[in-house]
């Protein structure tokens, strides 16, 4: 209890997805798997950034940084679900709730500004061949890392902040497997429209501007390949961007619908849906996505597999 004599809540019930005991085991291994996929399928592409000399350029240094923003995506949530679908009572503590909230956020908004640093990388090295080595320096690039990392855990901090301030008194369960804004608010004792709506407001705006600025830049990109007179330039550049929209379509599609219209009339578990492609889903296709069309990539990737096989222990 607190000094005003209301008991507060010290830890959530994560409601997941609710189901037999089978159907927890089958949930279990299926997450099971699509971690380590992505843990191994970005971390491959991680060392084949680190190992190939090729590779060092802004773009595949872009790449590498991005994978290591999935594997920690993922992390700060997936094996806290598979805690749950073997637990019976499937609770988290209050302060292991607001992490995941911050670090989901966080991780979240990072990859925002990633994949607009990204689009703006393709920009350049397209649309201005001649001056990309002069501008897109490796001092550029690392400040543009830099700047996406700082920008995205200090995008929500202050609202996350607030929202942890706010009484909890009961209930304490949460219809997710994850702590989420929406949810949170709902089981405040105390309501806080204010908070709840500039919370939106900057992930609606960080969001909008930046699908903007990715797709006007792409736009840009497309209108330039179009002139290329060489069709092995044009096919280069079109396989190469084509596999960024992917993965942008795939992200900005699912959190749009999430946190742009958060009062749209969808089923809880619909939410839960949507929210398992874009935070599981996405990170696991984004290396195969990457590297299905990319002969560099493709080519680093195959000699690091070879050189762990031929690494044996002595």
């Amino acid at each position: 209890m607190n000094k005003s004599g209301i008991s507060t809540v010290t830890q959530f019930i994560l409601l997941g997805f609710p189901g037999p005991w089978k159907i927890q085991i089958t949930l279990f291994s299926m997450t099971l798997l699509i971690y380590i996929l992505t843990l191994t399928g970005n971390t491959a592409i991680i060392c084949a950034v680190r190992w190939d000399h090729r590779l060092h350029t802004p773009m595949y240094v872009l790449l590498a940084n991005f994978s290591f923003l999935e594997i920690w995506y993922v992390t700060c949530t997936v094996p806290n679900m598979l805690v749950n679908f073997l637990s019976k009572t499937k609770t988290i503590s209050f302060s292991g709730c607001f992490t995941q909230f911050y670090f989901f956020f966080s991780l979240g908004t990072t990859e925002c500004f990633f994949l607009c640093v990204m689009a703006y990388d393709r920009y350049l090295a397209i649309c201005h061949p001649l001056h990309y080595p002069s501008i897109m320096t490796g001092q550029l690039c690392v400040t543009l890392v830099s700047l996406c990392w700082l920008i995205g855990f200090l995008g929500h901090a202050i609202t996350i902040f607030f929202i942890s301030q706010l009484p909890f008194c009961g209930p304490n369960i949460i219809d997710h497997f994850l702590c989420d804004v929406d949810p949170l608010m709902a089981l405040s004792c105390a309501p806080a429209p204010i908070i709840e709506h500039v919370f939106h407001s900057v992930s609606s705006l960080i969001i909008i501007t930046t699908i903007w600025y990715i797709l006007g830049s792409y736009a840009l990109v497309l209108r330039a390949v179009l002139k290329v007179p060489s069709s092995a330039g044009r096919q280069k550049a079109f396989s190469t961007c084509g596999s960024h929209l992917v993965v942008v379509s795939l992200f900005y599609g699912t959190i749009m619908v999430m946190y742009v219209s958060p009062t749209s009339g969808d089923s809880v578990a619909m939410h839960k849906i949507i929210t398992l492609i874009y935070s599981v889903v996405t990170p696991v296709l984004n290396p195969v996505i990457y590297s299905l069309r990319n002969k560099d990539m493709k080519f680093a990737l195959r000699q690091v597999i070879c050189g762990m096989k031929i690494i044996q222990p002595l």
